[in-house]
This record gives structure tokens, sequence and C-alpha cells, in this order.
């Protein structure tokens, strides 16, 4: 394949990812609900999405191709969040009622007072959406809660960290995303083993909660399903760090480093009887922020993992002082080159199975010895 082909086949499929979202309405327009996958506890559980009005097409747009896509691309760019919408959310018999603030985002925080069954990890939460003048819009999303047995929470970041980005490169990475061997380009290798070893733990049958963070804004959510999918990394839900609801009259987003803490402190309130495990990259503040969190709980995170995305003298000097100071507490920073490190160290904490490890050793290997 040419490299112009190659390059028409990235815009087709990306164009088409783009348009995902908004092929939902059917063409009609009107009010749109995009909720994103939840999270909690058999107390309590949280639920995230927004409310779109958006564009109808015209009958003489067709319903397939390229022309569809495009013009439901330019409806995604120009719908806007309906402030006021009242969300009705029901998990099984627990019941909650929440509005839109002004962009259209809600989150919901439902106590849950009718226990969900524990056979299953993910939950349908029903959905149903009012909003004055519009035709009420009924969905569903899935909450993961973990079942009894899980006895360890994994938190970690997206960018740089699970999958190759370079805030520099997007593109590159898009490409990689949507060309090249979705294994071998865009997630670091290793990571999809190493990760499920992590959810399923010694007795691989753990279901261990993973949540992910990025650093992204919500309207790449759709891409990193996708990516998720196709690199087999376990599903799990995805918070983003920049701050909801940015505009003309709020330009800039909460610092990233600040909203991160705080969603760490919710997990770790969320998940109060488990022990957690942090995993970054080197390249912007996650060792930083991931100390100030040791010490906030010394007695709940067994290590600290960080992948080295750079090879910076400094940087990982600045990292060898913080982690001087977990001396004499039970976690262990380990700055790692490449997955199989951090799975070793995991294997010998008793925090994956032997078969996990080799799964991470081989995925790497391959790659070393087939790069392209």
């Amino acid at each position: 394949m040419s490299v112009l082909r190659q390059w028409a086949s990235f815009v087709k499929r990306l164009v088409h990812v783009i348009a995902k979202p908004i092929k939902g309405d059917s063409s009609r327009g009107g009010m749109v609900v995009h909720p994103y996958r939840g999270y909690g506890s058999q107390r309590e559980v949280f639920v995230m999405g927004r409310v779109f009005r958006q564009a109808a097409l015209g009958r003489a747009i067709p319903r397939y191709g390229m022309l569809r896509d495009t013009a439901d691309v330019a409806r995604r760019v120009l719908r806007r969040g309906l402030a006021d919408a009242q969300v009705e959310i029901h998990i099984g018999e627990n019941k909650l009622c929440v509005g839109t603030d002004r962009d259209g985002y809600f989150d919901v925080h439902l106590p849950i007072s009718h226990t969900l069954p524990i056979d299953v990890s993910w939950h349908r939460a029903d959905i149903l959406v009012h909003c004055s003048g519009q035709t009420p819009v009924r969905t569903h999303v899935e909450v993961y809660v973990p079942p009894p047995e899980a006895d360890l929470l994994i938190i970690s970041d997206i960018d740089d960290t699970v999958m190759f980005t370079g805030v520099a490169e997007k593109l590159k990475m898009l490409y990689r995303l949507f060309v090249k061997k979705p294994h071998r380009r865009t997630a670091f290798p290793g990571v999809a083993p190493l990760y499920q070893a992590l959810h399923r733990g010694v007795s691989e049958r753990a279901e261990r909660p993973i949540l992910y963070v990025s650093r992204g804004p919500w309207a790449i959510y759709e891409m990193l399903e996708t990516f998720f999918q196709i690199n087999r990394i376990p599903v799990g839900p995805i918070i983003f760090l920049r701050e909801w609801g940015i505009s003309l009259r709020r330009p800039w987003p909460r610092r990233a480093e600040e909203h991160k803490r705080e969603l760490i402190d919710r997990m770790l309130t969320l998940y109060n009887d488990m022990p957690c495990i942090l995993i970054g990259d080197s390249g912007q503040h996650d060792p930083e922020v991931y100390i100030e969190i040791v010490k906030a709980y010394p007695d709940r995170i067994k290590a600290i993992y960080i992948r080295r995305v750079d090879k910076n003298p400094k940087r990982e000097q600045a990292i060898q002082r913080l982690r001087d100071e977990l001396v004499g507490t039970q976690c262990d920073l380990v700055l790692a080159a490449d997955s199989v490190l951090i799975a070793e160290h995991a294997h010998a904490q008793g925090d994956i199975s032997a078969h996990g490890l080799a799964a991470v050793q081989r995925e790497v290997e391959e790659h070393r010895n087939d790069p392209a």
C-alpha cells in the first residue's frame, strides 16, 4: 500500500471514529446523551456524562460512507451542551436525579441503599433524561463494582504510561492507532498482558478494579475506548483530568496534578479496604503526585511503577530522591524502562501469577525481535 493510500485510509478511519458518537440519533438531531463508563462499590457509585443538543441531517446526505461521516463530524463540532437537563439514573432499585451544569455535564454520586448482585462486576445503569422543549431520551451505561474477592486496586495514568502519545506527536499517535499494527504502534510492549495479569491476580480470577486517568479532554473518550479494545487491555472506567465545561468564560483548566490527587483520594476512599498500586510515567508529575499520596495513605500504597519515557539524568536523579523519601514505608518506587521490570516486581510481591509474568516477558521479547 502506497503512503498516499495509507494516509487516505487513516483519514477515513479517523473521521469515522470521530463521527461515531453522533450516529445514535439516526440523523434526527435534537437531544442526545453520552454517559461514560462508571465505577463504584456496594456503598456508592459514580456515573458521569454529558447531554447535548445537535443538528439534524438532511435527507440528501447518504446514510453511509465518507460524506455521511464528514457531515457527522461537522455536527459533532457544532453541537452544544444542554444546561439544566434532568438526568434520572437507576441501578437496580437505587435511584437518583441530578441536573446538568451550564455546559451539559452531569456527575452522579448515587448512594447504594439496595444491595447490588455480587455475582457480576459490571452493572447496568439505566438513564432517563428530560429537558424542556426536547423529546425525553433513554439510554444506559455500564458501572464497574468489584466482586468481594477483589484484593487490590490499580490506578494508572494513560498518556505515555499505557500508550505512546508524546504530547507533541498526537497526529503520529493517531496514525499508529488507525494505520499501523495496533499492538505494535500504540501500546507499549507488554502493557496488555501486564494489565491483564494485574486485573486477574495470582488466582487468575480476581477481577480487580483498574481505573485509568488521562490528561486529555473528554472529547477523546471514544478513541481511547477503541484503543483499549484493539490492544486487548482490560477495560475500566476512564477519568479525565481536564476540568469540565472549559469555554471562553473559563478558558484555563485546573492544574492536572491537583485534579489527579483529588481523584485518587476519591478512589482510595471508595475502595477503603483495598491496598493500591499506582502506575505512571517519568515525563510529567506522576512521581511527585504519587509520593504525596503515599504520605497521606502510608499503609495503603503497595508500589509505585513509573515508566521511564526519557533518559534525562536530572529527571532520573529527581525520581531517585523521591524514592529515598519512601525509605521506611511499605511502598517501593520502581523506575522501569519496560513492562518486564514492572511485572517481575509485581510477581515478586505476590500481585501477579507466574503465567502473567511469562506473558509479559514473551510479548516484550517478541517486540525486540520484530520491532516493525
